[in-house]
């Protein structure tokens, strides 16, 4: 198999039947062995009914998975990754505001040597003060925090090398930071602009809350990425710089008891400062024990602390 798109459908039914039309128009003249797995995410319309009759009509083609309950996105994505096939796999959304036709162009930019191509929605057709502004407004946040420059991470239209999807778990909305996950395993990144159409049918499934959402996952999404192999530097850190202030707190209080005289117990200073101490030497200690968790982690499932691109030997590349 050489390619996989995965898509995950919440009450599309309506858009379902032309999505695959031109699945089919935009790959048929690649020559290619591929792939189109559904994952019905729960779907409260008839979806699902709609999905089992393209999988009858094309058994060759389409796969469909099907969620006990809603899950979400992310859960709908990693499920499709986890039982796609293809060497290449593309992600698109169900609505038919991506274009099927934008994929021939993501394939031929890995041909050129990239691990994955995020399609960018230049010209975006949604509502500009729910939808675009704070979705510009994420977009910028992560990049910024992550340092992997995208224009719009939102944009589910992404196509990947299989092997840059190893190595982590997606969760809560984190797959709108598989770009991140892949950046720090060594893949090559870029992107292009895509077609984006107004929704047809239904209405969107995300508001304003999921704005909130991002950024609260944006938090761990940092953590994973700097502090799970060290977390001794954000705790260690911030302990080290709490205790200075608490010394430098009490050395205040020592020097005016002692030059002035102003007494060190009725002062709030003297409770702050010791407190401060206390709270740092806490986190220097919950650092170790992070490091110890973190080691066990690492060691007791043999996961890598490094990815290989490529194994050369002489001549020979593996």
């Amino acid at each position: 198999m050489n390619l996989s798109l995965v898509i995950p459908v919440y009450n599309e039914a309506a858009s379902l039947p032309l999505l695959y039309e031109a699945i089919e128009k935009a790959l048929k003249p690649l020559k290619q062995q591929w792939e189109v797995i559904f994952v019905d995410d729960g779907s409260r319309d008839n979806s699902l009914d709609v999905l089992r009759s393209l999988a009858e009509r094309n058994p060759n083609h389409v796969c469909v998975l099907v969620f006990r309950r809603n899950f979400g996105q992310t859960a709908a994505i990693s499920a499709g990754i986890d039982h796609a096939q293809g060497d290449t796999i593309v992600l698109m959304d169900s609505d038919l505001q991506n274009d099927p036709a934008d994929i021939p162009r993501l394939l031929a930019k890995l041909d050129e040597g990239y691990d994955l191509v995020s399609g960018w929605r230049k010209d975006r057709k949604d509502n500009r003060l729910t939808r675009t502004i704070p979705s510009n407004i994420a977009n910028g946040l992560i990049s910024t925090v992550t340092g992997v420059h995208l224009h719009d991470y939102g944009c589910t239209l992404k196509a990947y090398r299989r092997e840059v999807l190893g190595g982590f778990r997606l969760y809560g909305e984190m797959h709108r930071f598989i770009p991140v996950f892949a950046h720090s395993v060594g893949a090559r990144i870029t992107e292009i602009p895509v077609s984006h159409h107004p929704r047809k049918f239904g209405k969107a499934n995300y508001g304003l809350d999921r704005t909130a959402k991002v950024i609260l996952d944006l938090f761990t999404v940092k953590f994973l990425l700097e502090y799970s192999h060290k977390p001794i530097r954000l705790f260690g850190g911030a302990g080290v710089g709490l205790m200075l202030l608490g010394m430098v707190d009490l050395a205040y209080v020592f020097i005016r008891r002692a030059f002035f005289g102003v007494p060190a117990s009725t002062s709030p200073l003297l409770l702050i400062g010791v407190m401060l101490f206390i709270l740092g030497f806490q986190s220097v200690l919950m650092g170790l024990i992070a490091e110890l968790l973190a080691r066990t982690y690492h060691e007791s499932q043999q996961k890598p602390t490094y990815t290989l691109r490529e194994i050369i030997q002489g001549n020979k590349k593996k």
